[in-house]
C-alpha cells in the first residue's frame, strides 16, 4: 500500500485516476488458460491451485455437509448483522423489479420494456484473509429476486482446502448450493507467472 499526505493539489486528479485495464493483455493471460481447461477439464485447476495456492484439493464442489460444518462456525451475532444485510439488499432490489408498461406510439405500434434474468449465473467472491460475504449479499440477492434458474459461486480455498464458513453460511443462507473452490492465490500466480 502506497501512503501519500498532503498532496500537491495540482497531482490530486492523477493520484485518483483509476487504473485501466487494457483488454488485450488480459485476454493473452487468460486465453490458454480456458484453452487448457476445455482441453484438460477440471484436472488444470486442480493444478493450478496446488501449485499457486498451495492447496491440493480433492473436490472442488462445496458438499453439503461444508455447508453444515460453516454455519456451526459462524457465531450469531454475525448471522444476525448478515441477514440484517440481506433484508436490507432484498428490499432495495425488490423495489427495481417493475412490470412491462405497454404504451401505444401510434395506432397499432405498442412499445415496451421487458427485463429478462439471465438464465445462468457466476459469481466470483473475494475469499483469501478477508473473505467478502458482503459480495456475495450484493450479487447473489439480485440475482435470487431475478429469479435466474442457476447460481454458481466460484471463491478460492483457505490454505486447509475449505471455502471460509461466512461464505457459505451466506450461499446457504440465499439458497445458492453450487460453490467451486477455485480463485484467489490461483489467479494473482497466474498473472504474476505470465508476466515473467
Amino acid at each position: 500500500m502506497k501512503i501519500i499526505r498532503y498532496p500537491n493539489i495540482a497531482d490530486t486528479t492523477k493520484l485518483l485516476k483509476r487504473p485501466v485495464l487494457e483488454m488485450e493483455n488480459i485476454r493473452q493471460k487468460v486465453t490458454p488458460i480456458l484453452n487448457s481447461v476445455r482441453e484438460n477439464g477440471d484436472k488444470v485447476l486442480f493444478d493450478l491451485t496446488k501449485e499457486l495456492d498451495g492447496v491440493e484439493l480433492e473436490q472442488l464442489r462445496v458438499e453439503e455437509p461444508e455447508f453444515d460444518e460453516a454455519e456451526m462456525l459462524v457465531n450469531e451475532d454475525l448471522k444476525g448483522a448478515i441477514e440484517i444485510a440481506k433484508q436490507n439488499i432484498f428490499k432495495f432490489h425488490s423495489s427495481q423489479k417493475t412490470e412491462a408498461n405497454k404504451i401505444e406510439i401510434d395506432e397499432g405500434i405498442t412499445c415496451w420494456r421487458k427485463s429478462v434474468p439471465i438464465e445462468k449465473v457466476g459469481l466470483y467472491i473475494p475469499g483469501g484473509s478477508s473473505p467478502l460475504f458482503s459480495t456475495l449479499l450484493m450479487l447473489g440477492v439480485p440475482a435470487k429476486i431475478a429469479e435466474c434458474k442457476e447460481i454458481a459461486v466460484c471463491t478460492p480455498p483457505q490454505k486447509n482446502g475449505k471455502v471460509a464458513a461466512q461464505i457459505l453460511y451466506t450461499a446457504k443462507l440465499l439458497g445458492i448450493t453450487n460453490v467451486f473452490k477455485v480463485g484467489g492465490d490461483c489467479c494473482n500466480g497466474i498473472r504474476n507467472r505470465n508476466n515473467s
